[in-house]
């Protein structure tokens, strides 16, 4: 499988997710140093100053609000809040906001629901978030994980997506079923699922046209593909994940809304982190979504694509060692 080898272990894993968070990390520990310089407590100024850090980072207006009003809450009870607390505070605020984000652990360890099989999972998102590559990368890790996994290559209005997806096929030793460019996507998920049945597949992964997400055809498209999914199998698809470009900060956001209206997304992956100082938009989207986030892309191995772990992203933005 060339360069392609085994899954992390939980450590390889935490040093992936400590690399991928570090452009963010150490953009917003620079703000917050600068804040509390020359300070011993914690005052309005600087209370403003954690507040541009949050913004810059991409937490967004809406989550920077809670966190600051928490922060605030917790000077005024404390009366006399030290500056070498802050970041201790600020880790409890944050861990306290994404722990009452909705999540869903099933496919820890790329492990899969045992209530069904096949486990259908269809894939949306625009071009150039990493859709396509997160497909691969999710081929790769379910594969390693011990599961058999087959690939539909639905996004037929773009050759390049065939012919991108073809590549990460061969690399990971995964079946594909795809057919010429501008067929009709919902014919390449149907024969992908009847092929999967046949197969006695663990999962089947459908990629899906990157469309601008402000076009009405998104959803009627994605309409028909799920009823002829579930001609064969009716609570398919069993997964509706958004691949979003973290890199984008608000911009993810924005198609985060658009998709989540016009379709029943179940699932969020949040890629490029590794490429952006604006990973708090991860805890945006956990915090104004009720929909979990489920993968995080951190780097460009396969590997990179981690099951995303609440406790653990808080402790890589926080890692200051």
């Amino acid at each position: 499988m060339g360069f392609l080898n085994k899954l992390f272990g939980k450590k390889e894993q935490k040093e992936s997710l400590d690399q991928g968070l570090q452009k963010t990390r150490e953009g917003f520990f620079s703000k917050i140093a600068k804040a509390v310089a020359g300070k011993s407590t914690v005052d309005e100024e600087v209370l403003d100053e954690v507040e541009n850090a949050l913004v810059s980072a991409d937490v967004g207006v809406e989550t920077t609000v809670k966190i600051i009003d928490r922060l605030e809450k917790r000077v005024a009870k404390d009366k006399y809040l030290n500056t070498s607390e802050l970041n201790t505070i600020l880790k409890q605020e944050i861990q306290d906001i994404l722990v009452s984000a909705p999540q869903d652990n099933s496919y820890s360890n790329y492990e899969l629901p045992s209530t069904h099989k096949p486990h259908v999972i269809l894939v949306v998102g625009v071009n150039g978030v990493g859709k396509t590559t997160t497909i691969g990368k999710l081929a790769y890790n379910f594969s390693n994980a011990g599961k058999s996994v087959l690939l539909g290559a639905a996004d037929t209005f773009r050759a390049a997506a065939v012919d991108q997806l073809t590549i990460w096929s061969e690399r990971t030793n995964v079946p594909i079923v795809k057919k010429e460019m501008g067929s009709d996507p919902a014919s390449v998920a149907y024969d992908t699922v009847i092929s999967g049945l046949a197969r006695n597949s663990d999962v089947i992964i459908i990629d899906t046209a990157g469309r601008l997400h402000n076009k009405a055809h998104l959803m009627d498209e994605l309409s028909k593909i799920k009823r002829v999914i579930q001609k064969s199998i009716p609570e398919a698809p069993h997964e509706v994940l958004l691949v979003l470009d973290g890199s984008t900060g608000q911009n993810a956001l924005e198609q985060a809304k658009h998709f989540t209206a016009a379709t029943d997304v179940t699932a969020l992956a949040i890629t490029k982190l590794d490429g952006t100082a604006k990973g708090g938009v991860v805890l945006a989207i956990a915090d104004q979504f009720k929909i979990p986030v489920k993968f995080i892309g951190v780097g460009e191995k396969a590997q990179d694509l981690l099951v995303f772990d609440k406790q653990d992203f808080v402790d890589g933005l926080f890692q200051l060692s």
